[in-house]
């Protein structure tokens, strides 16, 4: 590892196989929203980094779930990589690029069905000291992937009590799933603003969904698997949409990854389940597409009653699987003093987002 290739390449060459945040697609679809996508090639792996403007000649570079890299057991090695990466691409990043904000895409994994698990192997996770932690997470750090390569018998077998209960529960009391596109997308948003509202979660918004749908239908009308393949669940109760999902499948076959993306819900009949029977049906529909695994993209990275979002970690978990814990975000600065400036302009701005608007709106 003493020495990398670093090539410059044009975006629609990017191939990343099953990650889906490393892929030409999402590296147009950011572009499409203030982003300025960059691709390369390290040695012979792929890499998409973004970048965007800062204000005052200044920018930023972050790499979504990249490099890829091997994870558990050579974290220390992902780190030093990480490091010549940087270094790599200073030369080939606009002048005014201050950092780099790394999000990686690997981390430790447990077993999901661990109750009582509250530990974060947050120092494991930690970067040397070229690196700083950024202030804010952009992609969740914690995951819970599912191995879905199984028959649906030793699925069911492997999730806890309580999910099993409430799958065969929906079913058993009408709730029905149907398959849509982006024709279903405004009634899917109307309920995602309910969630949002209900749950306190930032969106989008709605073309930036409709973008999502649009491009990789283009993508995929110009060259077959070039963008993902996206499908909208929505749970039906008696006549009505209650609830509804975004997936998206990435990858060739023999390597392709099913993602959940987005889900909403209204505040209606939850009591029937219709969140288990969508999970469900998507975990299905993926094994059916020939999906190796299934990502729940994001959980609170530990079983914490007192956590705000603790219902979101039991529900996931539940299913079974490796959860996936990453490090987050992790800077790497370019030119240290106006990555300084910048440090402290983005810690006042997150106190007044998080303390300040909420403790006086």
């Amino acid at each position: 590892m003493s020495e990398i290739k670093i090539e410059k390449i044009n975006l629609i060459e990017l191939e990343a196989g099953n990650n889906l945040l490393q892929s030409a697609f999402w590296g147009e679809l950011k572009q499409a929203f203030g982003w300025q996508p960059f691709a390369f090639i390290v040695d012979s792996n792929p890499l998409l980094v973004l970048v965007r403007e800062l204000g005052g000649g200044n920018s930023l570079a972050y790499i979504p779930h990249g490099p890829a890299g091997p994870i558990q057991n050579e974290i220390g090695s992902n780190w030093k990589l990480s490091a010549m990466i940087a270094e790599g691409l200073k030369p080939l990043l606009p002048s005014s690029c201050v950092f780099i904000r790394f999000d990686p895409p690997w981390g430790i994994s447990v077993p999901a069905l661990t109750d009582g698990d509250r530990s974060y192997p947050e120092n494991t996770l930690s970067a040397p000291g070229m690196f700083r932690k950024a202030l804010m997470d952009i992609q969740p750090p914690s995951t819970v992937v599912l191995d879905i390569g199984r028959t649906e018998e030793e699925l069911l077998k492997g999730m806890k009590t309580k999910t099993r209960y409430n799958i065969k529960l929906a079913a058993k009391k009408g709730v029905t799933v149907q398959t849509r596109g982006v024709e279903a997308l405004k009634g899917w948003y109307e309920l995602y603003r309910i969630t949002a509202e209900r749950d306190r979660i930032a969106l989008h918004s709605y073309e930036y969904y409709e973008k999502i749908f649009n491009l990789a239908a283009e993508k995929n009308r110009e060259v077959a698997g070039s963008g993902p393949e996206l499908r909208l669940l929505e749970a039906v109760i008696d006549g009505t949409v209650e609830a509804g999902i975004i997936i998206s499948f990435q990858g060739a076959a023999g390597r392709r990854r099913a993602t959940y993306l987005y889900g909403a819900s209204s505040n209606n009949k939850r009591n029937l389940m219709p969140s288990y029977a969508l999970q469900w049906e998507a975990i299905r529909q993926a094994a059916a597409a020939g999906c190796s695994d299934y990502d729940f993209f994001g959980i609170p990275p530990a079983d914490d009653p007192e956590h705000p979002m603790h219902g979101l970690y039991r529900f996931k978990t539940g299913f079974g699987g490796q959860i996936l814990h990453r490090p987050g975000c992790w800077d790497y600065p370019l030119r240290k003093v106006r990555y300084n400036a910048f440090r402290s302009a983005e810690k006042l701005r997150n106190y007044y987002y998080k303390k300040f608007r909420k403790k006086f709106n």
